[in-house]
């Protein structure tokens, strides 16, 4: 049986997108929602643990792996059915903005800053400025990357749909 790499560049990016929509939407529906309850410190802390165990390569490659994928993807297709590479050609565009540029330029940021405190020698009026700095702006750039990953991941699906490989 011959593998087809249009096939397999379609499937593999569907996959991915999917994991990022599904990881972004449980972040954004139970993860922050429940930490949120925390106090401060037990905020700051749960935080900071998740930001360094989420950074493998499996993860990497799930979460970045669809900015490079739907743009070849999109790429393979533009000669397929007018909706189809304008789905593709859109659900790329959206992905690489809505995850890569604001993970890259807004999240990552807000994770770092966190990442390199020691929270342990902050006092509580200093832990509060912390979780205040930190927790809205990065959770209002989340649901910006949920929309983006669902819509992207929709739009692949559109595509799919009216695709005859």
């Amino acid at each position: 049986m011959e593998i087809n790499f249009k096939i397999v560049v379609l499937l593999t990016g569907i996959l991915f997108t999917g994991l990022t929509a599904g990881l972004c939407f449980t972040w954004s529906n139970a993860i922050t929602p429940g930490i949120g309850r925390l106090d401060d410190l037990g905020f700051l802390q749960s935080f900071q643990a998740m930001n360094r165990e989420i950074i493998n390569s499996s993860f990497l490659i799930a979460f970045f792996g669809p900015a490079i994928l739907l743009f070849i993807n999109a790429f393979l297709h533009q000669n397929a059915h007018p909706t189809t590479f304008w789905s593709y050609l859109i659900a790329a565009i959206l992905f690489f903005i809505g995850i890569g540029l604001i993970t890259v330029f807004k999240n990552v940021p807000l994770n770092e800053i966190l990442d390199k405190t020691v929270l342990e020698n902050l006092s509580a009026i200093e832990l509060k400025e912390l979780r205040t700095k930190f927790e809205q702006p990065w959770n209002r750039w989340h649901i910006q990357r949920t929309i983006a990953s669902f819509t992207s991941f929709a739009l692949l699906l559109i595509g799919l749909i009216y695709s005859k490989f």
